[in-house]
């Protein structure tokens, strides 16, 4: 009860000292915001987030709103710091620059006191080639010393380790229409180095006692290149509230191009979205299946299951091996539409349901093995381009919360 009182205090400190300000001509070195004055919203926000693998962090953001000449949220700037049990105090910058909706620029700087880092760099353009070529790349390198690992398969919770993933690479993909409506082909190159080491958490176990002969707990390299085919009916790649996106692709990892092995992936995603009452409920589905073969694939390169994104009432990579089946289902319902500072925001409830089971092939699915994760997503709408979110999960091992921008899916 006192955790829930401060909590709400301070979200209503936030909110009362969120203010409104203006910048001069020439004060934002981008354009079109370097030609005009720039509105900026200010609101300041609690950081608060719990997951199975980290553990509690508490902190702090401040998120600074930049409004183009429409009066449009065109530049998000959110310094934050924090503090984890873990890692110590961290501190992040993140930004996003939207010149237009077909163009988007993002970045994050974060840097722990012992262990985490993370730097990356996301560029999605639409415009190239009359807008028939869409480019997305990104870059990162990172760390995180509260990575798990508890073996293939129906992983048991007694069986889990820990150690510090530290990787870096990028990946580039390039779509470009096919001569059939709604649909293109999308070639990809992806670079991906990985260094395992000992992890944050005493508490666990060290990976390399237990694990010591599964490919890739020594650190590997994987360089792959893909090509899948999209049918896309959808109104918005990022905010989407009608239509289907169809994916089915192949990535291959080549020992003669730097990899550590030779492997292939195939993974098959059908995302639906079905609009309610003037789209006040938006009923959301997704189904995917993900296979993996080769002979020692390292265990990252493998098809998982957890976290933020897929079985959200687990943490990251909770279970893992040679394919996956995966259903998503959400139900998001728009509370109400809140105007604050200038900024107009929708307020969404969206209770989920994950059911998700990893297995060594398809044939081998074992309905015993399949997860289900019920849980309440709570999400703040800044139409065209933002969305943060806390979603609540709970499985077989307790609950989850997960924190942080842009939809699940």
């Amino acid at each position: 009860m006192l955790a829930r009182l401060l909590v709400t205090c301070m979200l209503l400190v936030a909110l009362l000292t969120g203010c409104t300000s203006y910048l001069p001509p020439g004060s934002v070195p981008i354009s079109p915001l370097s030609e005009q004055n720039v509105k900026v919203v200010t609101i300041p926000l609690p950081a608060i987030s719990a997951n199975p693998n980290e553990g509690i962090t508490y902190g702090a953001l401040a998120a600074f709103l930049l409004h183009n000449d429409k009066d449009e949220v065109c530049t998000l700037l959110a310094p934050q710091v924090n503090y984890n049990d873990l890692y110590g105090t961290t501190g992040t910058v993140y930004g996003a620059y939207y010149p237009s909706r077909d163009r988007s620029y993002e970045w994050n700087i974060s840097q722990s006191a012992k262990i985490n880092f993370d730097y990356e760099l996301r560029l999605r353009d639409q415009t190239l080639m009359d807008k028939k070529l869409e480019l997305n790349a990104f870059l990162y390198t990172f760390a995180d010393g509260s990575a798990r690992f508890y073996g293939f398969q129906d992983s048991k919770k007694q069986m889990e380790t820990n150690y510090a993933d530290q990787e870096t690479g990028f990946t580039v993909t390039a779509g470009y229409p096919l001569p059939f409506d709604h649909t293109q082909v999308v070639f990809g190159e992806r670079l991906r180095i990985v260094d395992i080491d000992p992890g944050a958490v005493t508490s666990v176990p060290y990976i390399l006692p237990r694990f010591a002969n599964v490919p890739g707990v020594h650190g590997f390299v994987a360089h792959a290149q893909s090509l899948g085919v999209v049918y896309n009916t959808l109104d918005s790649n990022t905010m989407p509230t009608t239509g289907i996106r169809l994916k089915v692709s192949i990535d291959n990892n080549a020992q003669a191009l730097g990899g550590s092995a030779d492997y292939r992936h195939y993974d098959t995603e059908v995302k639906g979205y079905l609009p309610l009452m003037d789209a006040r409920f938006i009923s959301v589905a997704r189904f995917e299946y993900s296979q993996t073969l080769g002979e020692d694939v390292p265990f990252l390169e493998r098809s998982s299951l957890g976290g933020e994104n897929t079985l959200r009432g687990y943490g990251r990579n909770r279970f893992i091996d040679s394919s996956f089946l995966l259903l998503n289902l959400e139900e998001r319902i728009r509370l109400f539409r809140w105007e604050l500072f200038g900024v107009t925001a929708d307020w969404e409830m969206a209770p989920f349901i994950d059911l998700g089971s990893v297995m060594t092939s398809l044939v081998e699915a074992n309905s015993r093995a399949f997860q289900f994760n019920p849980g309440l997503g709570l999400r703040a709408v800044i139409r065209p381009n933002i969305v943060g979110r806390i979603d609540v999960g709970v499985g077989k091992e307790g609950p989850a919360v997960f924190v942080g921008l842009g939809y699940p899916f």
